[in-house]
Order: structure tokens, then C-alpha cells, then sequence
């Protein structure tokens, strides 16, 4: 099931009533200012709400669920996209955390902002997520693949060496690098761990994967984006231990010989916005602390 990426307002019907509400539990009045928001705009007996490190809410009720309100961070967004994005279910982020790129309203303007979303027709931005499975050396896939909005990323140990990382794109060697890992980012996670990592910075609703290497040594330094048909295999040799990471949420050790596969997952993320799409730009540049200036004005005359 792939939403599609076009769609430009969210789901309304019957049988999708309610609305969610997951606060982060390590974040500061983020459980108050839920408890607020519900009676203040009206949600009563239509909402739930729920903790996003015991996020335990079951299929049916997010079936029934027309859109889900964080407080927190972009790390409590990757925790509710896990649950939501099987279910189509968009996500609209209150800021709490030190930058939020993924978040759209601010603590101060939550309860004057949010019923405008739900009873109005905002648009649903959709990003693509990746999906990453771990193939034994014997060629058999083990485990159930995992999902990440931000990235996947194999990475040394507890052990401070660097790994002998080979990256195949499509069956193409494209590098062996020796570094601290591999990161294999979408655009939304372009502005996270690839960022700190040297990347570009990529528009979130482009639908693309971002290979890039983590401090390489005498190694390709760039990194590099590959379409969003594309197959990266991760492969680590020399018998150093490393680990398969999902959105810094799931880890996975690797055995010798395990290889990861990376593609595009079926599922997409969907964000409720008010703005238009280039409004990123601004609030990217503000969010870094490097806005720019406004162009001077036209000389008269």
C-alpha cells in the first residue's frame, strides 16, 4: 500500500472519527499540554491518547484514526510514523524539541492553529521511507524488514574502529569505504545524521535515497544520490562487529557475511501543512540559525 504521492487532502470518512494525541514522556509539559488540548478543542470522546515510548495502540483504532498530534520532537515523529504510515494515517507535529524540521505548529499557537487543520482541508505532504533487510550469508533473508522515515544506517560497535564497508547500487560496486559506517538517507532525513555526516540537504518531498559515508579514511568522501527504484546493498568485511540502524530507534547486530538491503518502502509518511511547499526553504534556514537576509528593494525610477 503506497499513498499516493500526489493526494492533497486528508482522508474524512465515517469510519475515521478520532484523533490521536502521543506526547513524549522526557520532553517537559509535553503530557500537560495534551491533557489541555483535548477539552480546549473540543476532541472529548473522539480522541486517544497515548505515550510515544509505550505506543501501544492497536490496528482498528488506528484505522479509525483521522490524523495523529504529536508533542514533541522529530524524534516522536519517527515513532508515530511507524505506527501510522501502515494505516495512511497523517501526522501533525507541535514543536517541543531543540529544531523540529518535521514539526509545523509552535507550544504557543497549538490550540489556536489545530482545529483549523481538522475542520478545514489542509494539505498532506507525502515523503517516502525506506525499507531495509537483513540477507544471511547463506542468501536467506532474516527477520522481518524494518521501516525508517529518516534513515537506515550500518555503523561500527561499541568498539571505536573504523568497518570495511562495500556498497553495491543495483549490482553495481559503487564504493568500499573504510569509516565509521554508511548511511542510506531519504530526503526527509537529509536535514538529520547525513547532515552531521557532511550531506546535502535535500527538498522533503523528493523521492530519492542519499548514500552517504560516515568520516570515511582515504576513501569517497561525497556522497551520493541514487533514484528512489534503486537497491543499495551494505556489506561489511574484515569480521568487525557492526550494527543495522532504523530511525536511531531499532537496532540489529550484523553477523560475518550478512549483507543489508535498502529500497524504498511501500508505505509513505503523510504530514499535515498549512503553507506552501516552499515555505521549507525559510523555515529550514531558521531552523539552522542561518536565516538569510530579505533581497533589497528595487532602486526607483
Amino acid at each position: 500500500m503506497t499513498p499516493h504521492p500526489h493526494k492533497t487532502t486528508p482522508d474524512k470518512t465515517p469510519d475515521r472519527d478520532l484523533i490521536g494525541l502521543v506526547y513524549n514522556p522526557h520532553v517537559a509539559q509535553a503530557e500537560d499540554l495534551i491533557g489541555k488540548l483535548v477539552p480546549s478543542i473540543g476532541l472529548g470522546e473522539r480522541s486517544w491518547t497515548a505515550s510515544a515510548v509505550a505506543l501501544d495502540i492497536d490496528a482498528d483504532t488506528l484505522a479509525n484514526t483521522q490524523v495523529i498530534i504529536t508533542a514533541g520532537g522529530d524524534g516522536t515523529i519517527l515513532r508515530v510514523a511507524r505506527k501510522a504510515v501502515p494505516h495512511s494515517v497523517p501526522i501533525l507535529g507541535i514543536n517541543m524539541g531543540r529544531v523540529g524540521f518535521m514539526t509545523e505548529v509552535t507550544v504557543d499557537e497549538a490550540a489556536e492553529k489545530i482545529p483549523t487543520y481538522l475542520d478545514g482541508s489542509p494539505r498532506v505532504e507525502s515523503r517516502m521511507m525506506l525499507q531495509a533487510s537483513v540477507v544471511s550469508g547463506s542468501d536467506a533473508e532474516s527477520g522481518q524488514p524494518v521501516h525508517a522515515l529518516n534513515d537506515v544506517v550500518v555503523g561500527r560497535g561499541p568498539m571505536a574502529r573504523l568497518l570495511d564497508l562495500y556498497v553495491n547500487v543495483d549490482g553495481a560496486p559503487l564504493a568500499t569505504y573504510r569509516a565509521d559506517g554508511v548511511i542510506v538517507s531519504t530526503a526527509t532525513g537529509s536535514t538529520g545524521y547525513a547532515l552531521a555526516a557532511g550531506g546535502p540537504i535535500l527538498y522533503p518531498e523528493a523521492r530519492v535515497m542519499l548514500v552517504q559515508p560516515v568520516a570515511p579514511h582515504i576513501s569517497l568522501q561525497t556522497g551520493i544520490v541514487v533514484s528512489e527504484e534503486s537497491v543499495v546493498e551494505i556489506g561489511v568485511s574484515g569480521g568487525r562487529e557492526a550494527t543495522l540502524s532504523a530511525d536511531a530507534i531499532s537496532d540489529t547486530i550484523l553477523s560475518q557475511g550478512d549483507r543489508v538491503m535498502v529500497r524504498r518502502s511501500p508505505y509513505d509518511a503523510r504530514f499535515l501543512r498549512a503553507d506552501p511547499p516552499a515555505t521549507f526553504y525559510s523555515r529550514l534556514t531558521e531552523r539552522l540559525g542561518v536565516k538569510g537576509r530579505p533581497w533589497p528593494a528595487k532602486p526607483s525610477g
